[in-house]
Protein backbone atom coordinates (compact mmCIF):
# COMPACT_ATOMS: atom_id res chain seq x y z
CA UNK A 1 0.00 0.00 0.00
CA UNK A 2 1.36 3.73 -0.67
CA UNK A 3 1.18 6.03 1.23
CA UNK A 4 0.86 9.23 -0.30
CA UNK A 5 1.46 12.63 0.80
CA UNK A 6 -0.27 15.84 -1.10
CA UNK A 7 1.13 19.75 -0.09
CA UNK A 8 -0.44 22.14 -2.09
CA UNK A 9 -2.22 25.35 -1.35
CA UNK A 10 -5.01 25.11 -3.68
CA UNK A 11 -8.36 23.27 -1.89
CA UNK A 12 -9.46 21.97 -5.65
CA UNK A 13 -6.40 20.45 -6.10
CA UNK A 14 -6.59 18.16 -2.71
CA UNK A 15 -9.83 17.66 -3.56
CA UNK A 16 -9.19 16.19 -6.86
CA UNK A 17 -6.95 14.04 -5.24
CA UNK A 18 -9.46 12.59 -2.96
CA UNK A 19 -11.67 12.38 -5.80
CA UNK A 20 -8.86 10.27 -7.77
CA UNK A 21 -7.83 8.25 -5.11
CA UNK A 22 -11.28 7.12 -3.94
CA UNK A 23 -11.41 3.42 -3.75
CA UNK A 24 -8.09 3.18 -5.17
CA UNK A 25 -6.43 -0.10 -4.01
CA UNK A 26 -2.70 0.97 -4.52
CA UNK A 27 -3.12 3.69 -2.54
CA UNK A 28 -5.35 3.66 0.95
CA UNK A 29 -3.45 6.50 2.70
CA UNK A 30 -3.19 9.76 1.87
CA UNK A 31 -2.56 13.02 3.95
CA UNK A 32 -3.32 16.56 2.06
CA UNK A 33 -1.65 19.96 3.77
CA UNK A 34 -1.16 23.62 2.56
CA UNK A 35 2.18 23.59 4.59
CA UNK A 36 5.31 21.38 3.94
CA UNK A 37 7.21 23.08 6.84
CA UNK A 38 4.91 20.50 9.10
CA UNK A 39 5.57 17.67 6.92
CA UNK A 40 9.65 18.09 7.09
CA UNK A 41 8.82 18.46 10.66
CA UNK A 42 7.08 14.92 10.91
CA UNK A 43 9.26 13.32 8.70
CA UNK A 44 12.59 14.85 10.97
CA UNK A 45 10.85 13.07 13.98
CA UNK A 46 10.01 9.71 12.57
CA UNK A 47 13.14 9.43 10.15
CA UNK A 48 13.67 6.13 11.84
CA UNK A 49 10.04 4.70 11.73
CA UNK A 50 9.45 3.75 7.92
CA UNK A 51 6.17 2.58 8.79
CA UNK A 52 5.19 6.40 9.54
CA UNK A 53 6.71 7.80 6.35
CA UNK A 54 5.41 8.87 3.33
CA UNK A 55 5.78 6.58 0.10
CA UNK A 56 5.13 9.76 -2.34
CA UNK A 57 5.04 13.30 -1.57
CA UNK A 58 3.47 15.12 -4.38
CA UNK A 59 4.59 18.97 -4.04
CA UNK A 60 3.23 22.05 -5.67
CA UNK A 61 6.35 24.79 -5.93
CA UNK A 62 4.10 28.24 -5.84
CA UNK A 63 2.69 28.15 -2.32
CA UNK A 64 2.49 31.76 -0.42
CA UNK A 65 4.00 30.78 3.13
CA UNK A 66 6.21 28.06 2.42
CA UNK A 67 6.98 27.36 -0.98
CA UNK A 68 7.99 24.02 -2.79
CA UNK A 69 11.49 25.37 -3.67
CA UNK A 70 11.64 25.89 0.40
CA UNK A 71 10.75 22.52 0.81
CA UNK A 72 13.26 21.07 -1.56
CA UNK A 73 16.15 22.65 -0.12
CA UNK A 74 15.43 21.44 3.10
CA UNK A 75 14.07 18.13 1.79
CA UNK A 76 17.62 17.66 0.10
CA UNK A 77 19.12 17.83 3.46
CA UNK A 78 17.01 15.77 5.31
CA UNK A 79 16.02 12.32 2.63
CA UNK A 80 19.51 10.93 3.11
CA UNK A 81 19.20 10.82 7.20
CA UNK A 82 15.62 9.20 6.12
CA UNK A 83 15.28 5.11 6.65
CA UNK A 84 13.19 5.08 3.38
CA UNK A 85 13.14 6.07 -0.01
CA UNK A 86 10.36 8.86 -0.67
CA UNK A 87 9.27 9.20 -4.01
CA UNK A 88 9.01 13.32 -4.75
CA UNK A 89 7.00 14.55 -7.40
CA UNK A 90 6.54 17.96 -8.18
CA UNK A 91 3.12 19.10 -9.70
CA UNK A 92 2.65 21.90 -10.78
CA UNK A 93 0.81 24.43 -13.29
CA UNK A 94 3.87 26.29 -14.21
CA UNK A 95 4.72 26.21 -17.67
CA UNK A 96 7.92 27.82 -17.56
CA UNK A 97 10.81 25.71 -18.74
CA UNK A 98 13.09 26.56 -16.29
CA UNK A 99 11.03 26.08 -13.12
CA UNK A 100 11.35 22.23 -14.74
CA UNK A 101 15.16 22.52 -15.83
CA UNK A 102 15.51 24.06 -11.56
CA UNK A 103 13.66 21.47 -10.21
CA UNK A 104 15.67 18.80 -12.02
CA UNK A 105 19.03 19.51 -10.20
CA UNK A 106 17.25 18.41 -7.36
CA UNK A 107 18.32 14.68 -6.27
CA UNK A 108 15.33 13.87 -4.51
CA UNK A 109 12.68 15.06 -7.30
CA UNK A 110 11.52 11.68 -9.12
CA UNK A 111 9.78 13.97 -11.60
CA UNK A 112 7.90 16.77 -12.68
CA UNK A 113 4.66 16.88 -13.67
CA UNK A 114 2.02 19.06 -15.19
CA UNK A 115 -1.26 19.83 -13.56
CA UNK A 116 -3.91 18.70 -13.66
CA UNK A 117 -2.21 15.28 -12.95
CA UNK A 118 -3.99 12.40 -14.97
CA UNK A 119 -5.73 9.59 -13.09
CA UNK A 120 -3.45 7.03 -15.12
CA UNK A 121 -0.02 8.62 -14.02
CA UNK A 122 -1.26 8.64 -10.37
CA UNK A 123 -2.05 5.03 -10.48
CA UNK A 124 1.07 4.23 -12.15
CA UNK A 125 3.24 5.84 -9.23
CA UNK A 126 1.01 4.69 -6.69
CA UNK A 127 0.92 1.14 -8.07
CA UNK A 128 4.84 1.75 -8.93
CA UNK A 129 5.36 2.25 -4.76
CA UNK A 130 3.55 -0.36 -3.75
CA UNK A 131 5.15 -3.44 -5.49
CA UNK A 132 8.45 -2.02 -4.11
Amino acid sequence: MCKLVLIDDNPIDHYIMRTMLYNNEACKQATYTFDGSMILEFMEENKFATDLLPDVIFLDLTMPDFSGWEFLDKFEKLKDSLNKPIGLYVMTSSVRESDKERSSRYGCVSSFISKPLSRQVLNTICQQTAAN
